[in-house]
C-alpha cells in the first residue's frame, strides 16, 4: 500500500504530515510495507498512490483522487493516528 500525502506546493507542510504518518503507522503496528511519501496536489494523480492524506484547505481538489483522508488539523497527530487506524482497520491491515 501506498500512502500519498499531498499540500499546496509539496514541501513543508506534507512533508512534515509525511513523517507524522510514518510515526502513527509505527505506533499502530502497521505492516511494514506501507509506503509513505508527499507531493504537491497540482501534480497528484489517482494512480500514484492507494490513500491520499490532505488538509480540510484542499478537500474539495483533493477529491479527484479518489480515497481521500481529510484532517482537520495537519498538525493534530492524534487525529492522524485515529484516522489512519479508522482505514486500516476497514482494509482489514491491523
Amino acid at each position: 500500500m501506498k500512502i500519498l500525502v499531498v499540500c499546496g506546493h509539496g514541501l513543508g507542510s506534507s512533508f512534515m504530515v509525511e513523517m507524522n504518518a510514518q510515526e502513527a503507522l509505527k505506533n499502530l503496528a502497521a505492516p511494514a510495507d506501507i509506503e509513505v511519501e508527499h507531493s504537491d496536489i497540482m501534480t497528484a494523480s489517482p494512480e500514484m498512490a492507494d490513500l491520499f492524506i490532505c488538509g480540510r484547505d484542499l478537500a474539495e481538489n483533493a477529491q479527484r483522487l479518489g480515497d481521500v483522508l481529510v484532517l482537520d488539523n495537519i498538525l493534530d497527530k492524534e487525529e492522524l493516528q485515529q484516522k489512519l487506524q479508522q482505514k486500516l482497520q476497514a482494509l482489514n491491515m491491523i
